[in-house]
């Protein structure tokens, strides 16, 4: 997971150690107009950094001719990385790039090795020079990985050469994830698969879907179909929801998975669930359906403790979702349960935890499952701010230093529905403005008082989508914050803002050629 320790500081650039002489990311002023910048060389304008990069020598020329070798007849899994790869470098080249079954010739080889040093599970190392490029990793997600560092070292669009030299990598964080919340307004597969398309390119590993909220109840579950076809049909604003069938999320966590992607699926409770209550009056300790909202206050809602019939529910409805995805992780929310008493929140929780066990998963939770009785191994989702209670804080400190491992996803760092000033139109700021270089300049490893780096699992970047309904937005929300995010989970070191905003300025073709939409902020030297 933290298999490399470098220096971010300092790149191997053109065979020569050169020291970056800018000064760390605290010494520039909010405001500063940044200085002329020299375009990085491609070594050091990846994104994420690399733990090691070296120029050296020719490099290798991609052309007509370059075929991706895909190792031994028979690996399967290298060969669909092969063939991803290949698709993901055929639009921008203009080349056939075929990908064949060999080991040995000219071209892009891709090939594991199970004893490839300082890579550890995800990482890879990458060799270029005349007669052609070798990615190699002990793993495929290690290959895929290499395959969009790759991806970077070429131009935009046409043929272009890697330039000769090698890279060892590997990510500072297991878990590197973005959080996107369907349930307050709808987004389709398709509109998903593309965030999850966007996201791989720059290493991210984990899509955590907010599937179900007050507002709308997004995944078809057949023991409770009017949980989909009902609570389904709302949003916030009141617009048409909509709701994803079972084969279609399948289908989309089968697409994250080609990308190395894990999916965690998140059904909020006891809170967050008027469009279930809605749905299905049992779920109510009156008895009575609530009707359906489209609003944005939080924390009116709960399900009904005292009840086993909401045991059943929880069991039925987490044991369908269990099946359908295959990672490790369920999430069951727990957050802003301002309508459950904090005995009777303690006592569901206690239930809900042993449901997802008794499935076979992992619980995952915000952190207000700290000030409860988090199960053995439960992972909690830090999302407070530097306003965040002292009390609340020390929960989640005991929590880690009793071994739970913790999700960062500070409000005021990494939620990508914080507008960037008090210019962005979409967007909310309680947590107060974003910018970028806020989102970017801070140590996941010393954030919280008391927390060892050792008992951080990853970091994860959530979009709320009260105010944010269409692609446009999300991705204006999201980038480049997100690029942010990704260099924090798996870059090692200290981070260098003024370095880091000349490699994040030099992802503006790519993003462009993407037809991303993205916040241009003004200090950042996009050229």
């Amino acid at each position: 997971m933290r298999v490399l320790r470098r220096t971010l500081g300092t790149l191997l650039v053109l065979g020569a150690v050169v020291s970056c002489a800018t000064p760390r990311g605290g010494d520039a002023r909010p405001g500063d107009v940044p200085p002329p910048a020299t375009a990085p060389t491609p070594y050091a304008r990846l994104l994420p950094a690399p733990a090691s990069a070296r120029a050296a020598g020719p490099g290798y020329p991609v052309g007509a001719g370059t075929v991706i070798r895909a190792g031994r007849p028979g690996d399967e899994d290298v060969r669909r990385v092969g063939e991803l790869l290949a698709e993901q470098l055929r639009g921008p080249t203009g080349l056939p790039l075929p990908v064949v079954d060999a080991a040995e010739g000219d071209g892009i080889l891709l090939r594991i090795d199970d004893h490839a040093e300082g890579v550890g599970a995800e990482g890879y190392r990458l060799d270029s020079g005349p007669r052609g490029v070798t990615l190699t990793a002990r793993t495929p997600a290690g290959l895929f990985h290499a395959g969009q560092t790759l991806r970077q070292l070429l131009p935009v669009s046409g043929p272009g050469t890697v330039p000769g030299g090698q890279i060892t990598d590997a990510p500072r964080f297991a878990y590197r994830g973005a959080m996107l919340d369907v349930a307050r307004h709808f987004f389709t597969v398709d509109q998903v698969k593309r965030y999850v398309d966007q996201l791989a390119e720059y290493k991210v590993n984990t899509l955590h879907l907010h599937l179900t909220d007050d507002q709308g109840w997004r995944i078809a579950i057949d023991s409770w179909p009017r949980l989909a076809q009902y609570g389904g049909g709302s949003e916030v604003g009141g617009g048409p929801g909509g709701h994803w069938t079972k084969d279609q999320y399948r289908d989309l966590v089968a697409y994250a998975g080609d990308r190395y992607v894990d999916v965690v699926p998140e059904i909020d409770m006891p809170g967050h669930v008027n469009a279930a209550q809605a749905s299905y009056a049992e779920l109510n300790c009156d008895g009575k359906a609530r009707d359906r909202y489209t609003g944005i206050k939080v924390g009116f809602s709960s399900l009904c403790v005292g009840k086993e019939r909401t045991y059943e529910f929880i069991d039925e409805v987490l044991g369908e979702l269990a099946e359908l995805t295959p990672g490790r992780y369920l999430h069951i929310g727990g957050d802003e349960a301002h309508s459950t008493p904090a005995a009777d929140y303690a006592a569901f929780m206690d239930r809900a935890q042993q449901v997802v066990a008794r499935h076979g998963k992992t619980v995952v939770a915000w952190h207000q499952l700290a000030s409860a009785r988090p199960a053995p191994g439960a992972v909690l989702q830090y999302w407070g701010h530097d306003k965040t209670a002292a009390a609340e804080k020390a929960a989640v400190t005991a929590a880690a230093k009793a071994g739970h491992p913790l999700i960062l996803s500070p409000a005021d760092r990494l939620y990508l529905d914080m507008k960037y000033d008090q210019t962005t139109k979409p967007g909310l700021a309680w947590a107060g403005y974003v910018p970028v270089r806020r989102a970017y300049d801070w140590n996941p490893g010393a954030y919280l008082a008391g927390v060892q780096e050792s008992s951080v699992l990853g970091v994860e970047a959530p979009l709320w989508t009260e105010t944010i309904a269409t692609r446009p937005d999300l991705e204006f929300m999201a980038f480049p914050r997100v690029l942010g995010l990704a260099e924090l989970g798996w870059s090692q070191g200290p981070r260098n803002w003024t370095e880091y905003r000349a490699r994040l300025a030099a992802q503006a073709p790519r993003l462009d050629a993407q037809d991303i939409t993205y916040y241009r902020a003004p200090d950042v030297p996009w050229g």
